[in-house]
Formats: structure tokens, sequence, C-alpha cells
């Protein structure tokens, strides 16, 4: 991609906005950082921009901001159909910064994509790309906090990347291909942007809009909306399931993973052998398995890091074990199906839920929390909701506790109720933005106060 000299024009002074504003300005672009918040440098730290030669424009954008444009790259908090950039949209390209990472790849790229689940099985398929192309020549970035276009501007040719994606990065893009992509799941998730579920699907189906037969699927037999993709793709697929044995595909077999493909039978590992637990975590593995293996990856070789992969970091995180009570991080759960798959590992929880609320219906997360937690701590502005939503269906008063916008208060309601053989579960099944920067800053937070416990 030719920017030299290039007018550039970056939005979303963010992690993503901040590595594709530095490498346009390294690849030759004039370029200039605009962000709708003036007070943003509160937030972010715009010196090495400046000192980049980057210039900054902070408030409202305005068409004169725009004059002269070659480029536009938008953040993915960013939304694309916003007036202004559709406007602009209508003389200048305007892309996300996951497409102008494509435009930069020189190797293949993997992504994950889905409702939940993406973070686990993009940082093991990571893991299980090194066995198929080495140590030192795979990337991984995207939604999972390093920006894409880093990575992708980084691996070489003999190299690949492995990409998680997310809805918001695909409303502006609209070449970005893979050579093989997973979508584990579609249920109703950031709706207040896409409006509809099946909006919010056809931007997780860009993923393999471009493939041909020489390009991988791997889909989620178990989940209709993923199962019917098959029917849209021009990609070789392959499916997995966690509930039943495929003809062709991943599954569980016997207790263990296995992959049939081709008329052979391909024996993994015990399911009881990997770290990551959960009956989530199985279809986790199960679509990473099938990404690897028919990117070329040696099956012992797999085994043996699906064996040794670690949970990851904010994904049911046990944090620490105090009298005979162990603490579980699950901040990642932002949506009532993410905390329902934390739920249904354990029995007896105390359980942690509330925050910036997305509304979604919570039928399914309240027939978990009947059924398996004991005492439901609430924080945050969604607490009024899940309280009224709890004694709708059926949950007792008595076991229910408010800690308003105080983490310390529940951690310390939890501490006071906790007697093992119970877990402390945080699982909040809403966002975090009522009462932090994001679900990580939420997460790290309520490790530091179990980890100062008594």
């Amino acid at each position: 991609m030719d920017l030299n000299s290039k007018k550039v024009i970056v939005i979303g002074a963010g992690i993503s906005g901040f590595a594709a504003a530095k490498l346009a300005k390294k690849l030759g672009a004039d370029v200039i950082m605009s962000d709708a918040n003036e007070k943003v440098e509160e937030k972010h730290d715009l010196k090495p921009l400046r000192e980049a030669g980057i210039k900054i424009v902070l408030g409202k954008q305005t068409e004169e901001l725009f004059e002269g444009a070659d480029l536009v790259i938008i953040s993915p908090a960013v939304p694309r159909h916003i007036p202004i950039l559709e406007k602009i949209g209508q003389k200048v390209l305007v892309i996300s910064e996951v497409e102008f990472a494509y435009k930069l790849a020189k190797a293949p790229i993997f992504a994950v994509t889905g409702t939940n689940g993406k973070t686990t099985t993009t940082m093991l398929l990571g893991e299980l790309m090194k066995t198929v192309y080495g140590p030192y020549n795979v990337g991984v970035g995207g939604n999972i906090g390093t920006p894409l276009c880093e990575e992708c501007y980084r691996i070489g040719k003999d190299g690949c990347i492995v990409a998680e994606i997310s809805s918001y990065q695909m409303e502006a893009s609209s070449e970005f291909t893979t050579k093989g992509a997973a979508i584990l799941n579609v249920t109703p998730d950031h709706l207040a942007r896409h409006k509809t579920m099946d909006v919010y699907q056809a931007e997780k189906e860009k993923v393999f809009a471009h493939h041909t037969k020489d390009d991988f699927l791997v889909l989620n037999y178990d989940d209709e909306r993923t199962r019917s993709m098959a029917q849209r793709a021009n990609s070789t697929i392959c499916f997995f399931s966690s509930s039943q044995e495929l003809e062709e595909g991943a599954f569980v077999k016997d207790g263990q993973l296995v992959i049939r493909w081709h008329g052979m039978l391909h024996i993994i590992c015990k399911v009881d052998e990997m770290q990551i637990k959960g009956s989530h975590n199985v279809e986790n593995a199960l679509a990473a398995l099938a990404l690897a293996f028919l990117a070329g990856g040696d099956t012992a070789k797999m085994a043996q890091v699906l064996k040794n992969f670690a949970p990851v970091e904010h994904r049911i995180e046990p944090v620490r074990t105090l009298n005979g009570v162990t603490y579980y991080n699950d901040s990642k759960a932002t949506n009532p199906e993410a905390a329902n798959k934390a739920i249904g590992t354990f029995h007896h929880i105390i359980l942690i839920a509330g925050g910036d609320d997305k509304k979604t219906p919570l039928d399914e997360f309240y027939a978990l929390v009947n059924e398996r937690v004991d005492k439901l701590i609430l924080v945050g502005d969604g607490a009024a909701r899940f309280k009224e939503e709890a004694l709708k269906h059926g949950y007792s008063a008595e076991n229910i506790l408010e800690a308003g916008y105080s983490m310390e208060k529940a951690v310390e309601m939890a501490y006071n109720e906790a007697k093992a053989p119970q877990v402390v579960l945080l699982s909040p099944a809403c966002a975090s933005f009522d009462m932090y920067d994001g679900y990580e800053a939420r997460g790290r937070d309520f490790k530091r106060i179990v980890n100062e416990l008594k």
C-alpha cells in the first residue's frame, strides 16, 4: 500500500488509532489524528504522536478536516454510519484499521469471530499456529488488544497472522479476507449499534465473503446461525460440535477431542487433560484445533499445546483460594451468554454481576442462577434491572445483595458470605463502562481487591 506523500486522517484516539497513525506516518503519509472528545488527553498520552510528526485535531469533526484527504482510517469504536463519515465516504475511501492491516499483510490471515469465546480461541490458535509456522513467525492481534496493523506489518510472507475480529471492526471493511476463519457463535449483542441481529450477523460473515474452496471456514454446528452460514460460503467447510459426533469435523468422542477428516479419525487429547475448563472451552478448543489442523498442524504437537495452554486473563481466571474458597475473575463476560458459560462451570456460586447493562434478555441467565448461585451480589447501573428480573424469575430476595458502585464492597460481601466448597465468581453479564474504562480494568481491580483480603 503506497502512502508516500498521501494525506491520511485517522479517526479515534485509542490503541488501534494510535497504531494506524504511527504506521501511516512511517509509510510516508501526512497524518492527522482526530478525536471528537476534546478531553481525550486526560485519558491518553498524545505526546508520542506529536513527537512523530502527527498533527492532532480534537473536537467535533467537520468537512474542512477532510479537505484534500486521500484516505480515512477509523477505529473500531467509531461507527461507520455517522453522518460526517457517510458524507465524506462519497468522496474519500473510509476504511477500518483492520482493512488497513489487511492491505499491509504479506502473510495469510486466520480469523476468529463470534459473540463469545473469541479471545481464548484466538490465543490458543496463535499457540497452535506456532507449531506450523514456527515460534517467531506468528502474529496475534486485532480485537485482542494488539492492533492488527502492527502485526500484519511485522510478520513476513513466511508466517501467518491470527486475528480476533469483532463486528465493529468489520463495519468499514469490504476487501478484508482470510485464508481461514472460525465463527464460534452468534447471539444478541451490540444491538444498540447494529440495530438488528441480521445486520450484526452480516458483519461477522464478512470474514469469509471473499473465500474460495482453497480457503477454510470452521463453523459451530451446535449454533443454528453459524451452521446456516455454510449455505452462503464458498469455502471448504469444517464443522465442530461439543454435543454430537459428526460425519466430518471436530468433536468429542469418548471424552477425547478428535477430528474426522477425509475418512480418517485423528485423536488429539482427553478433555480432562486441558487446563482450560468448562464446556465453552471445549468448543473454543475444537474450533482452534480444526483451523490449525486445516492449516497443516501436526496432531501430536497440537495436543501438547492444548495440555499446556493456561486460562486467558479475565476469562474464568482463578485468582486466589482463601479459606477453601476460590475466587474467579470472569470480567470478560460482558453479556449474559458469556456469563452463562462461567456459571455453568461451577456449583454453589457467590456471583458478582451487573454493570453497564446492554438490556439483553436474562431468561437463560436466571435459569442458571436459580440452579447454581447461592448468593447474587449486584453492582453498577444494571443492578436495578438485574434485581427486578431475579425476583420475576423466582430468585429469593434474601439471597440478593447490592453493592452500589463499589467493587470493594462487592468483594467484601462475597468474602463474608462464602464458605467452602462455594466459589466466588465475578461474571458481570454487563459491560464495564459505568465504573471502569473497560473489562480489563474491572478484572484487574477485582484481582487487586481479592489479593488484598486477609
